[in-house]
């Protein structure tokens, strides 16, 4: 039996010693390709990166300058919409309406007092007819000029109107593009 397995691993070893050296110079011609790829893939990659290098640099400053502007503004009026606090009021409205108002009045007041000159030349008999007049003409002229003043508050209000609706869709455009 011992001589049958010292023939058995004769044999084995007539026909493995050649497929050993075979293996060994399989293994020899790859680890060449391996260093000649390893090589080739390194000037590669150098090659690649040396062309990346100022691709990437042109695209940072593009968006340093161009896009990142506009999000940082959109970021702003976002917040200004979000923001619970109230706006603060206009101080021109209130100002312009006071100053429309007192430009009415002297209007009225320089009417009435020519008017009133004429009228009461006709008026002196009766005093009673005077302050009638007087009454009258002063509750037209007040009414005049409540008249004026609503009519440039609705003006003011469409306006404020228009520009809040224009604001406000402009905010929304804005938030369509930060989605």
């Amino acid at each position: 039996m011992k001589a049958q397995v010292t023939r058995v691993g004769d044999l084995a070893s007539e026909r493995v010693g050649p497929m050993a050296t075979q293996a060994r110079e399989a293994a020899g011609h790859a680890r060449d390709a391996a260093a000649h790829a390893r090589g080739s893939a390194g000037d590669r990659l150098y090659v690649a990166r040396e062309w990346a290098a100022p691709k990437l640099d042109a695209a940072a400053h593009s968006f340093e300058e161009q896009i990142a502007p506009k999000v940082s503004a959109l970021l702003s009026q976002a917040a200004n919409k979000v923001d619970p606090r109230p706006p603060a009021r206009s101080r021109k409205w209130p100002t312009l309406l006071l100053l429309t108002g007192l430009a009415v009045g002297a209007i009225g007041f320089v009417l009435y007092r020519k008017n009133s000159e004429q009228w009461s030349d006709a008026m002196k008999e009766n005093a009673e007819d005077a302050s009638r007049w007087a009454s009258d003409r002063a509750r037209s002229t007040s009414e005049k000029a409540s008249d004026v003043a609503d009519e440039t508050a609705s003006k003011v209000e469409s306006k404020a109107g228009k520009l809040g609706d224009k604001a406000e869709h402009k905010a929304d455009q804005a938030s369509r593009k930060l989605s």
